[in-house]
């Protein structure tokens, strides 16, 4: 509930979507929930009602309140924990201090309450430790990745080691660990071992919300000309959008005008970055072939994503890969890195290229582009994994 209460104001990123899927699943089940939340002076307990009114504020069917006098004091002004800090005040059944937190929990939850947590960086020995002292408690982890310690050349230290902080957690504290794919699976499992006995691990892939995949075409945005190519998500090294800008600045030179298809870049600009950042600022073919967006809503960038010839997805690692598979329930051709993830989830739906093969990428680039501009690309559904499959799996094992 922190992590879904801090999306006041700003556009969910893939992990933000999904604690919130997990928000409107568990008000949906008949098993009796609440909700934690680290405010700025400690925490705060929802019941039901007060989820469901969080809910309703992030969904715009309720408004979020004014700060209240210990937001105004305790935060900046504009602060961003403000609104969520007193929004969570206004409808809890219980706050505490930190050192007060198990004394709470043991006095209003049940036995055999299940603590899930879904944004693994708010996994706190003080809140493990809290929820253990409740009677029966059982403590349910979601990891969605282990990328920092695989790949830590595109991460920050600090990501580093908070991921090594949380898989020790999960060691101690965890009795069931929730992923992505088996992919990440194997990847959660290689790191714990040397941490000693492993706590089970399910596998439940995540949902796409299919009813968003109506969406005809980009007018919702400053209109593209067509064919354009999309790469969706953050700007950061792992993506590898570097490899994108560099292909299409070789293929400005071989391509007239005329025949040259746009990539669209879309998402907020991340971390470690500075490279990728000058490249996007410096490049002849920004604004005219080179375009980026950084802070669409999700209606715009459906319907990008409806009117492209295709989605580029070179990234260097991901635990799941939501764009493709976005892409792939719209019937939008997918070119992608030769991930493993990404044969685990959509199979042979996308073009697999290597990085390594900058030819393959552009001879595929220019083959899609063309049977866009001659209408002639197909539009093949792929059945994407749906979020009651997931919940079917979380609720039977939790």
């Amino acid at each position: 509930m922190t992590r879904v209460l801090a999306l006041t104001g700003r556009r969910p990123s893939g992990v933000d979507r999904v604690c919130v899927a997990y928000l409107r699943a568990v008000l949906a089940d008949s098993v009796p929930c609440f909700g934690l939340v680290r405010t700025g002076l400690g925490y705060v307990l929802l019941d039901q009602a007060g989820m469901q009114a969080c809910l309703e504020a992030l969904e715009g069917h309720r408004s979020w309140p004014v700060p209240d006098f210990l937001s105004r004091i305790r935060h900046r002004v504009n602060s961003p924990r403000q609104v969520p800090d007193t929004m969570a005040r206004q409808v809890a059944v219980a706050r505490t201090r930190p050192r007060g937190l198990g004394r709470m929990l043991r006095r209003r939850l049940p036995s055999g309450t299940v603590y899930l947590n879904v944004d693994q960086t708010t996994f706190s020995k003080r809140v493990a430790q809290a929820v253990k002292s409740v009677n029966g408690a059982k403590v349910t982890v979601f990891l969605h990745d282990t990328i920092p310690l695989d790949h830590p050349q595109y991460q920050t230290a600090h990501s580093v080691q908070k991921l090594e902080a949380i898989l020790k957690r999960c060691a101690t504290y965890a009795d069931l660990i929730l992923t992505n794919s088996h992919v990440s699976a194997c990847d959660i499992a290689r790191h714990m071992a040397p941490l000693g006995e492993i706590p089970p691990v399910e596998v439940a892939h995540l949902g796409v919300e299919v009813d968003f995949f109506e969406v005809e075409n980009n007018g919702g945005v400053t209109e593209i000309p067509a064919p354009y190519f999309l790469c969706l998500g953050t700007i950061e090294p792992r993506k590898n959008i570097l490899f994108l800008i560099d292909l299409w600045e070789g293929m400005a030179e071989r391509v007239s005008q005329e025949e040259m298809p746009r990539l669209v870049i879309a998402g907020r600009r991340g971390w470690e970055s500075s490279e990728v950042f000058e490249r996007l600022e410096s490049s002849p073919l920004r604004d005219e072939f080179l375009l980026e967006f950084n802070d669409l809503d999700d209606a715009d960038l459906l319907s990008l994503m409806a009117g492209a010839a295709g989605l580029l997805f070179p990234s260097h690692a991901e635990g799941f890969g939501l764009p493709p598979v976005e892409a792939a329930a719209m019937g939008v051709p997918v070119v992608a890195n030769t991930l493993p993830v990404l044969r685990e989830i959509l199979g042979d739906y996308p073009i697999y290229a290597s990085v390594s093969d900058v030819y393959q990428w552009e001879t595929i680039v220019g083959s899609l582009a063309a049977s866009r501009k001659v209408g002639s690309g197909s539009k093949p559904r792929f059945s994407p994994p749906t979020w009651e499959a997931h919940f079917n799996t979380v609720l039977r094992v939790t």
